[in-house]
């Protein structure tokens, strides 16, 4: 390397040792097929994630908390968790106002009451049955004036019914 080359190469940090390698040498990224770290992968979403804390953790925090009486505690342990002192100050109305009791509760739909499913399985199946019991109606309804057309049918023409017995 010539005098004006070795001062252009301090110049932009180039001159440094560790920024020397090979003529032909490839960085450890790339020859491990990774990336350059520059570009973001277009398959992930950067979105922050929103922390959340169950009532078990806020109550157990407060109370260690307000366990704490040294100079210095309380910020040890809101390091040691991660959190902030706005932390404490909500968790602490949220104690005071009960609103732990409602938190604690599981989110979502509430179960179905068992009996009023069980009512209205009972009311379909009584309303099948009461259609079912209408058809039988009508098909004994048939079925008597049927009868009753093939017994006039099967009659003499001659015989009166019940003459016999009138007299």
């Amino acid at each position: 390397m010539s005098l004006l080359q070795r001062k252009g190469a301090e110049e932009n940090g180039a001159g440094d040792p560790r920024a020397q390698r090979a003529a032909g040498g490839r960085s450890a990224g790339v020859a491990a097929g990774t990336a350059p770290t520059g570009i973001p992968n277009p398959e992930l979403i950067e979105r922050p994630r929103r922390r959340r804390f169950t009532a078990e953790y806020k109550l157990g925090i407060l109370r260690e908390c307000d366990g704490l009486t040294g100079p210095g505690e309380i910020g040890a342990l809101l390091r040691r968790e991660g959190l902030y002192s706005s932390h404490l100050s909500v968790w602490r109305r949220q104690r005071e106002e009960g609103a732990f009791a409602a938190l604690s509760q599981a989110r979502g739909r509430k179960p179905a009451d068992p009996l009023l499913a069980e009512n209205a399985e009972l009311r379909r199946c009584l309303t099948r049955t009461e259609a079912e019991l209408e058809k039988a109606r009508r098909v004994i309804e048939v079925q008597g004036n049927v009868s009753a057309l093939l017994g006039e049918l099967v009659r003499p023409r001659g015989a009166e019914p019940d003459a016999s017995t009138e007299r």
